[in-house]
């Protein structure tokens, strides 16, 4: 059978700026143009020139991109011609070969929001698409509140998709703009549009995610007939977002019923990116990642349980709806006070220890990990202080280096500009062979704001690692968690306290550790130590 072609329009720069706390600079915008690229979308919205200096910095140096780049705009306004409409032109002058203008399509808006007739509203539209045609551009309508238009007056909402496509529109995109109308209400009114006489190859869909529903209306709308679907990378938007691409994407791969009758530019080589480029967005936005996220999340391969563990190993299809690599992700065996020697046995093969079944190392380790549940520790959300703890039981973990002492302190004085601010200094004495090495760093940022005493003794500790330093030069603290593990009413301030330290290096590689003390500073060291111990022992570095 011959799989009809499907477009992925990505909105990411666009839409996806418009989400709470989310501000892109030029050049994050260029480099997420990159990722979106090599991921395979057919087109990268970049954003709307003149509406701010950084989107029109991003059109002025804008990549070359084997997909079509579009930019945004909206209809032209009552009063003027498409020719004469400044803010048109801005969008024009940007250069792109495709252009989507946003448009009315529910009269409710028309005459509240815009002021004008409905009559006006079309002739609007009809101006604007002539005009962008004319000046052989690629002409994308978004259709504003579509939805809810049809809902209100579907006669209204209809002329509106008919003139923009009679206009030479190659798209006529359907927007579901507050996001509360459900999968079947989109299919069956996807379907009247189509029946109206837009054709499915010139109908996309744009959802936003009110209800958690933004990716099954996405679907829903491509069952219905339409043939370009819109989203951003770990559905940024809005609100509670946009339809997620990272999502979207791998299930049109890699469902079955779906990849046998659509195809889109987005390879099987490429997917195997996904996780990276979900998690390079994070990164570049200073956000940690879902680790719920379906597909890309790092708990999305996870099996807690031991019943489940023990399916895993003899068939992964037991409670794995995909292979996790073809996303690029990879299968977890958390290890907790739940765990049994199948959920041991799988952890210890993933990490490269082949220990037999029956071996008496097994129930050590695992005494080991249920003794120090019992303290406070955390082995389910911190894998690799697991794999040291596992490696030590079994006499294979090498004494890399020697902490003999550190010390922090923290000061609170005023700098120059009579302001009270802190500094953080540590100072860290370590041991490597016959070697001994003193390292002091401070934890002040290039704009002279203190990061915290953490952030001194990991600067400290990286400063001089002597034969080791190469293998933790590209290493980074990406997120820090703190929780008191023994909070009842006799603690106080002597509570425990369990550090949870999430390290990344330069191959996109993502890493747990834990530490537990009642003093904040010992549990965070001992957590970064494990971070680095655990690197040094996945990259094979030598004694």
């Amino acid at each position: 059978m011959t799989k009809e072609r499907l477009y992925i329009y990505d909105t990411t720069l666009r839409d996806g700026q418009q989400t709470q706390g989310v501000q892109f600079s030029t050049p994050e915008k260029i480099r997420i143009a990159e990722m979106l690229d090599t991921l395979g979308v057919d087109y990268i919205e970049g954003g709307w020139p003149g509406a701010n200096p950084t989107d029109s910095g991003f059109f002025d140096a804008a990549p070359q991109t084997r997909a079509t780049m579009a930019a945004f705009g909206m209809t032209k306004r009552s009063g003027r011609s498409a020719e004469n409409d400044d803010v048109l032109a801005a969008v024009m002058n940007a250069g792109t070969p495709a252009v989507c203008l946003v448009g009315k399509s529910h009269p409710f808006h028309v005459e509240t929001a815009l002021g004008i007739t409905l009559a006006e509203n079309l002739e609007n539209l009809t101006s604007s698409f002539k005009h962008i045609t004319a000046n052989k551009r690629e002409a994308l309508f978004d259709a504003e509140h579509f939805f809810d238009g049809y809902k209100a007056n579907p006669d209204y909402a209809l002329q509106c998709a008919l003139a923009a496509y009679e206009s030479g529109c190659r798209w006529v995109v359907l927007c579901d703009t507050n996001g509360g109308t459900l999968p079947d209400e989109i299919a069956a009114i996807t379907r009247a549009v189509i029946d109206a006489g837009v054709p499915g190859s010139h109908l996309g869909i744009h959802t936003h995610n009110d209800t958690e529903n933004a990716v099954a209306g996405s679907l829903a709308a491509i069952e219905a007939g339409a043939r370009q679907v819109q989203g951003t990378l770990n559905g940024l938007g809005e609100r509670c977002g946009n339809a997620n691409l990272t999502t979207l994407i791998p299930t049109l791969l890699l469902k079955p019923q779906l990849a046998a009758r659509y195809e889109t530019g987005v390879t099987k080589d490429a997917l195997h990116g996904l996780v990276k480029i979900s998690r390079q967005l994070d990164d570049i936005l200073n956000r940690v990642p879902k680790n719920q996220a379906a597909y890309v999340g790092a708990s999305a391969f996870a099996h807690k349980a031991g019943l489940h563990a023990s399916a895993i190993l003899k068939d992964p299809t037991t409670y794995e709806h995909i292979d996790p690599e073809t996303v690029g992700n990879a299968r977890i065996i958390p290890m907790s006070n739940q765990a049994g020697q199948s959920n041991l046995r799988k952890r210890l093969a993933d990490a490269g220890l082949a220990v037999e079944k029956g071996d008496p190392a097994l129930s050590r380790i695992l005494q080991a990990i249920k003794q120090r549940e019992e303290e406070g520790y955390s082995y389910d959300t911190a894998q690799a202080s697991f794999e040291l703890l596992a490696r030590r039981e079994l006499g294979q973990l090498p004494e890399f280096f020697e902490v003999k002492r550190y010390k922090v302190t923290v000061e609170r004085r005023k700098n120059k500009y009579n302001e009270m601010v802190s500094l953080s200094e540590a100072v860290v004495v370590v041991k490597i062979g016959d070697d001994k090495k003193l390292s002091v760093s401070e934890s002040m940022d290039s704009e002279g704001h203190d990061r915290g005493p953490v952030n001194a003794l990991a600067k400290a500790l990286a400063k001089d690692m002597g034969p080791y330093q190469r293998y933790i030069d590209d290493m980074r603290l990406v997120d820090f968690k703190v929780r008191i593990t023994d909070g009842g009413p006799d603690s106080g301030t002597g509570a425990k306290t369990r550090v949870i330290i999430d390290s990344e290096d330069g191959s996109g590689a993502r890493w747990s550790t834990v530490g537990v003390s009642p003093n904040i500073v010992d549990a965070s060291f001992e957590a970064l130590l494990d971070a680095i111990n655990w690197k040094l022992v996945r990259d094979g570095a030598g004694v």
